[in-house]
């Protein structure tokens, strides 16, 4: 079978695949505990995922002197990699992207995450090699500046129309919107579903398994 309407599919990571929306949150909570810094809003550190690490972090405590945010990188950091074992992808991905690439779709990812980040990832999750390509937030612009998802579609031939961004917050989504690109949305992660409406997905999956059968029966 060949793509129907989507040569390329780029998936975000967090919270598109891989059930980390939480742990990076809490993550973000006590690294700005460990520097001293009241415990910011737990939801206010789930709306920055998907933004570059320093991004996130500025934008969950703002105005901070630029130092203090390098403090809050490492203590991150720190949290991170100490519970990041105990992640996973969500049920059903693995069989949805193998499904895909019998279709003969390119794969690939645009995330917030660094590129040392994702590939530990790729390798926990026995994905590496699965994917055509990725960028990675510490290689390009982060989200929601297009560069990404552009330089994607430059390395694959692959015009706007005929590509497809999937993910689970609205900076996923501008992403698409800012390289003219369809997206859809899932709503099991960072972001209310209800504040992917102005970004007119095509459509938006309350599941793995619903994402998977949409995109079998519309990509």
């Amino acid at each position: 079978m060949r793509p129907q309407r989507f040569d390329l599919i780029a998936f975000d990571w967090d919270g598109t695949l891989f059930d980390s929306t939480a742990l990076i949150a809490r993550c973000t909570q006590r690294a700005a505990v460990d520097i001293g810094l009241p415990e910011p809003d737990f939801e206010r550190c789930r709306y920055v995922i998907g933004l570059g690490l320093r991004d996130a972090l500025e934008h969950a405590l703002p105005g901070l002197p630029p130092s203090r945010y390098e403090e809050l990188v490492l203590r991150f950091r720190h949290h991170y990699l100490g519970a990041e074992h105990e992640l996973s992808l969500f049920d059903g991905s693995v069989e949805m992207l193998h499904a895909l690439k019998r279709r003969h779709h390119w794969l690939a990812v645009a995330t917030g995450k660094n590129r040392a980040g994702l590939d530990r990832a790729l390798r926990a999750s026995e994905l590496t090699g699965l994917f055509d390509g990725s960028r990675t937030a510490d290689e390009t612009r982060s989200k929601p500046h297009p560069q990404m998802l552009m330089e994607l579609m430059r390395e694959f031939g692959v015009e706007p129309e005929r590509t497809l961004m999937i993910g689970d917050t609205t900076h996923d989504l501008q992403l698409a919107a800012n390289a003219g690109a369809p997206c859809v949305a899932v709503s099991f992660g960072a972001h209310h579903h209800d504040s992917f409406a102005g970004f007119a997905p095509l459509f938006v999956a309350h599941s793995t398994r619903e994402l998977h059968d949409w995109l079998l029966d519309h990509a």
